[in-house]
């Protein structure tokens, strides 16, 4: 049964500088080089999209992860990610996730077409960030969020996140990372299997 079952997956890779300022972002990109070998090797229906984002945010290739570098940029555009993940996800079919690896609370969006960046964040970069999260909600689209750091301003976020969304979410180190993330994504597909 298991060419019945397709599962589409976006990981948003946070490529800002305190990534590699804290020693959390070869552990991030290990776990994208992992998760696409999975599904390639495993489940080559699936759909997997990877967007990476600092200040702004763009669509990766798999073949692009080794080479994969952090942003030498201060800002961590959560909004503009969820904007392209959710372009990537429109046509998908199955059941569809959202996987944000990051260690930081969303610090940057674009407005009328700039880049604005401000820390600690502040209530519109917050607001823009969760209306996207709203959309995607809306569009069935679940959201799972690995943070690599505790800060209060980051837990708060999330909080209200999952409030919104379905999804769930976990603090992590650089060294238990990949394990949570394989392990969440194959239990998603799972489920998704048992419920189709």
């Amino acid at each position: 049964m298991e060419h019945l079952s397709r599962s589409a997956t976006v990981l948003m890779l946070d490529l800002s500088l305190s990534m590699p300022m804290r020693d959390n972002f070869l552990a991030a990109k290990k776990v994208a080089v992992a998760l696409h070998a999975l599904i390639s090797s495993q489940f080559p229906r699936d759909f997997l999209g990877i967007v990476g984002f600092s200040e702004v945010a763009r669509e990766l290739r798999a073949t692009q992860l080794p080479e994969v570098s952090w942003d030498f940029v201060y800002g961590t555009n959560m909004q503009h990610a969820f904007v392209l993940a959710r372009r990537l996800l429109a046509h998908e079919s199955g059941s569809r996730q959202i996987i944000m690896i990051t260690d930081g609370e969303p610090t940057a969006h674009i407005t009328d077409g700039q880049v604005f960046f401000h820390y600690p964040p502040v209530q519109e970069t917050i607001d823009k960030t969760l209306a996207e999260v709203h959309r995607c909600t809306r569009d069935g689209i679940r959201i799972n969020t690995f943070m690599l750091d505790e800060s209060p301003y980051l837990q708060d976020f999330v909080r209200r996140m999952m409030a919104m969304n379905r999804g769930r979410a976990f603090f992590v180190s650089p060294e238990t990372l990949g394990d949570y993330v394989l392990v969440d994504f194959l239990e998603h597909r799972q489920a998704h299997r048992r419920a189709s």
